[in-house]
């Protein structure tokens, strides 16, 4: 059965850190956790990363991006997701089909039932269990990137407004499926941030039937 948490959120919103730290400690809990990102995570789905980020492709139709991003998706979820999961463990995904609703439903103004066509196709209908939403100012999480020394990429490039209706699609996401989003202050201290995500993690993990999980080892 096995257990998805993917992590959302505008650029800037700290999410690599928050999930790394989050996979950090279900390790020394003796999870069998596996950490992967969007899009990424094999051979095939880095190359289209390379692609998609690429400041030289500021043609790229938005179309077109979503086909990138849903094949890159298709192979992470065949070659990695599903056979973890299969096997009980934890996956930690940064990004996953929200990102595209988000990006390139609410940011570029696709038709989101087409999206969620393409994406079921893509994941084989696998959806995520919890989905952690770092929520911040667009502008906020823009000047975060400036001045964090990442790489600035082709999707960063996108006017604010682009940027600001991302933001808001992914609170219209969140405000639609409670059960699975819950969402947390970017802004707060990173320590705290992180307690919070990971207090929850754990509690949600421990009111799952034994059989779910590939039990945790003695740390």
């Amino acid at each position: 059965m096995g257990f998805l948490i993917t992590f959302e959120g505008p650029d800037g919103s700290g999410k690599s850190t928050q999930i790394k730290r989050l996979y950090e400690r279900l390790q020394t809990q003796g999870y069998d956790a596996y950490l992967t990102r969007e899009p990424g995570g094999t051979a095939i789905s880095e190359e289209i990363r390379g692609l998609l980020h690429d400041l030289n492709h500021r043609e790229m139709a938005p179309r077109a991006e979503i086909l990138l991003y849903s094949a890159a998706r298709a192979q992470l979820v065949q070659q990695v997701i599903r056979p973890h999961l299969a096997a009980g463990g934890i996956v930690l995904c940064d990004r996953y089909y929200d990102s595209t609703l988000a990006y390139q439903g609410y940011g570029h103004g696709l038709d989101l039932d087409t999206l969620r066509r393409i994406t079921e196709f893509a994941t084989e209908g696998l959806r995520p269990d919890l989905t952690l939403l770092l929520d911040l100012d667009a502008a906020a999480g823009l000047a975060r990137r400036q001045t964090g020394g990442v790489e600035w990429n082709r999707l960063d490039d996108y006017a604010l407004a682009f940027h600001q209706r991302v933001r808001a699609g992914y609170l219209a996401l969140a405000a639609a499926e409670p059960q699975r989003w819950v969402t947390f202050d970017a802004l707060q201290d990173k320590a705290e941030l992180a307690a919070g995500i990971q207090q929850l993690v754990l509690a949600r993990l421990a009111q799952l039937p034994a059989a779910a999980l590939t039990q945790p080892q003695s740390a």
